[in-house]
């Protein structure tokens, strides 16, 4: 018998556990403090974000859900590291709170707005905790400012090996998303039924030969994104670090003085880094088209990964081709 399982947390196999409704309430519930019993109805809504002008940025959300009370949620889940995520997660949040609204309505139908991000890396370094919970507040005194807005993270990288018998649902629900055996999954939704609904899915969607053929691809596609980061990085400190070397010290030697060779050295390095970033950069955009990361989503990556503005990479990659 076949006993591949995929991993929860790969976003095509979460998306496809999120369809089951037991599974989507108990995760909600557990996130939210939730009595599960409380929400009627969560239902699944078009990922798709509007775009008001054409040069809007597009937004595609992993997992949208709108409760009975007409909260909305977003859940994301991210793998690879992205420094500019609280940015994107408010920016994203943003766009689900404005398009509540359509010209000449009042400002009485805004609902409330809930950001559920799930990441593979560690976001916040003041902490352990692997849950964190953000609202909009007063800094002294802690007075919400309003309420319609909430952020959660799961850092999974900071969960803890073994689980006590009086563990949250939060913490269940975290360890079942980065659990890879089969033995841990039948430990983990012995202990909790919407999660054992949530664990019947994914050995359901993990034996469908076209769903298996769709997570893999996708599964590849983050294997080979995180690849070629690291070879782009590699480029682009290589090439700044070689060019810069040569350049400055060839400089330095015409100049024939102290402080011609200090000056050329030191404008060739910084030239020589200009160079290989834009090298780095544009190798990097070439490499996150060619396993079809949206236009957007690698700008911004780019940009966080090497701490410059996304209309900057859109500079260095408009001027290459």
């Amino acid at each position: 018998m076949d006993t591949f399982l995929m991993k929860p947390k790969i976003d095509f196999a979460f998306k496809e556990i999120m369809t089951d409704e037991k599974a989507r309430i108990g995760f909600l519930s557990a996130v939210l403090k939730l009595n599960p019993n409380d929400i009627k109805t969560a239902i699944l809504l078009n990922t798709d974000l509007k775009r008001l002008h054409e040069d809007d940025k597009q937004g595609i959300l992993d997992v949208r859900i709108l409760l009975n009370d007409n909260t909305e949620i977003d859940i994301e889940v991210q793998l690879s590291k992205l420094a500019v995520w609280a940015e994107r997660s408010l920016f994203y949040l943003a766009k689900i709170y404005v398009d509540q609204l359509e010209p000449g309505d009042s400002y009485h139908k805004l609902k409330k707005c809930v950001s559920i991000s799930i990441l593979d890396f560690s976001l916040f370094h003041d902490s352990d905790s692997f849950y964190s919970c953000f609202h909009i507040a007063e800094d002294a005194r802690h007075t919400l400012f309003t309420d319609k807005m909430e952020f959660h993270v799961l850092e999974l990288s900071k969960l803890p090996e073994e689980l006590k018998e009086d563990s949250s649902d939060i913490l269940l629900w975290a360890k079942f998303i980065n659990a890879e055996k089969k033995e841990e999954f039948d430990m983990i939704a012995e202990k909790n039924p919407y999660i054992d609904s949530a664990y019947q899915k994914l050995q359901v969607i993990s034996q469908d030969k076209q769903k298996r053929m769709e997570y893999e691809a996708r599964e590849k596609a983050v294997r080979d994104y995180n690849a070629y980061r690291y070879e782009a990085e590699e480029i682009g400190r290589k090439k700044g670090w070689i060019e810069g070397r040569v350049k400055g010290q060839a400089e330095g030697r015409a100049e024939g003085r102290a402080e011609g060779r200090a000056e050329g050295r030191a404008e060739g390095r910084a030239e020589g880094h200009a160079e290989g970033l834009a090298e780095g950069i544009v190798a990097m955009f070439s490499l996150l088209m060619d396993i079809n990361t949206p236009y957007v989503k690698a700008i911004e990556t780019i940009a966080s990964k090497f701490d410059i503005s996304a209309d900057m990479v859109e500079t260095y990659v408009n001027n290459k081709k």
